[in-house]
């Protein structure tokens, strides 16, 4: 099973590209964002997630361990199968991924190739959940539960964690106090204080009280 390749880049094409490993060329399918790193007749150096199926077998390349982790999980979701998601890659950042999923951006998700509206509420749903947990992990006393690749796959940033994992700590879950943390942060802009997040998070949380646990459950 091939796990990372490097060597020189020999082709670049609209969704793939060659790379040349001790005169061996490998065809490799990357998002736009990957692409973008890779110059022909330059060295690089690829991670790969190898799918081996009946009738081929088909190399995807990253050019970090966020993205793949991203594409991994991607994948989980039905009607996410690699071209989608690499798709969703080359539109989408992990951060931004992180942000629309939190809010249930239908809009943001929907920008991407091959992802319609029904697509896009099924991604928002399934995900909801495991980005909550990837992104936080022990900042929000989830024990890092995130699961194989999470710790690669980047938090929010420590301020939104902080208010989150406080938020937590009140007894709602993680994904709706990442969902409320992520909207007040937009609604309050650049320069916001923990304190000012926290509360505005809170209000955020006012009409949704079905969201919140006791401390013992």
């Amino acid at each position: 099973m091939i796990a990372k390749l490097t060597g020189l880049i020999d082709e670049v094409g609209s969704d793939w590209a060659v790379i040349d490993v001790s005169g061996v060329g490998y065809l490799v399918f990357c998002s736009a964002r990957t692409l973008g790193h890779l110059i022909p007749g330059e060295a690089a150096s690829l991670v790969i997630e190898t799918h081996v199926r009946e009738d081929h077998i088909h190399l995807y390349g990253f050019f970090d361990q966020s993205e793949r982790a991203w594409f991994r999980l991607l994948t989980t979701v039905q009607g996410v199968g690699a071209k989608v998601g690499l798709g969703i890659l080359s539109v989408l950042s992990g951060d931004e991924l992180v942000q629309a999923i939190a809010a249930a951006d239908k809009a943001t998700i929907t920008r991407a190739p091959g992802v319609g509206p029904k697509l896009a509420a099924r991604l928002l749903t399934e995900l909801k959940d495991k980005v909550a947990t990837i992104a936080l992990g022990p900042a929000a006393g989830l024990g890092g539960a995130g699961g194989e690749g999470s710790a690669s796959m980047g938090a929010v940033d420590s301020t939104t964690a902080e208010a989150v994992s406080a938020l937590v700590n009140l007894g709602y879950s993680a994904s709706h106090a990442l969902t409320a943390v992520s909207a007040a942060a937009i609604k309050l802009g650049e320069g916001h204080r923990l304190e000012e997040l926290i509360r505005a998070g809170l209000g955020e949380l006012a009409p949704k009280n079905q969201g919140v646990r006791g401390h013992g459950a």
